[in-house]
């Protein structure tokens, strides 16, 4: 199982470190602007300049995933934006719906791989 997280940790770090530096630097051609809501929504995210702030938050959580340090808050960090991305695909633009949930299903390993670090948060207080 830790090979198996190991695997997991350094792709999602790759992921989101490739995909986020994209955001300063457009290194990668992005397909056109989608059409209607999803086009909508990722142009608010580019004109607010939000995108810069999702695109820092995955530098540097794809970071702190490849060095191996603070993984628990690389996790805390990329959760919101793995949640956002799959909702994004599953509600507005099913195009990168697949790719969407191979991150997530890399999110879950590596929280189950440090599970240990999150006990607290799910002991019930009475």
């Amino acid at each position: 199982m830790k090979i198996i997280v190991l695997i997991a940790r350094v792709l999602l770090g790759l992921v989101f470190l490739v995909f986020g530096l994209n955001g300063f630097l457009n290194f990668l051609s992005l397909r056109p602007m989608p059409s209607g809501l999803a086009g909508q929504f990722m142009g608010a995210l580019f004109v607010s300049h939000y995108y810069w702030v999702i695109a820092a938050l995955q530098v540097v959580g794809g970071v702190l995933l490849l060095v191996n340090r603070f993984v628990p808050l690389a996790l805390v960090l990329l959760g919101p934006v793995v949640v956002n991305i799959i909702l994004y695909h599953v509600f507005l633009n099913l195009s990168g719906a697949p790719f969407a949930a191979v991150v997530t299903v890399l999110w879950l390993i590596v929280f189950y791989g440090n599970r240990q670090h999150f006990s607290g948060i799910f002991v019930q207080r009475v």
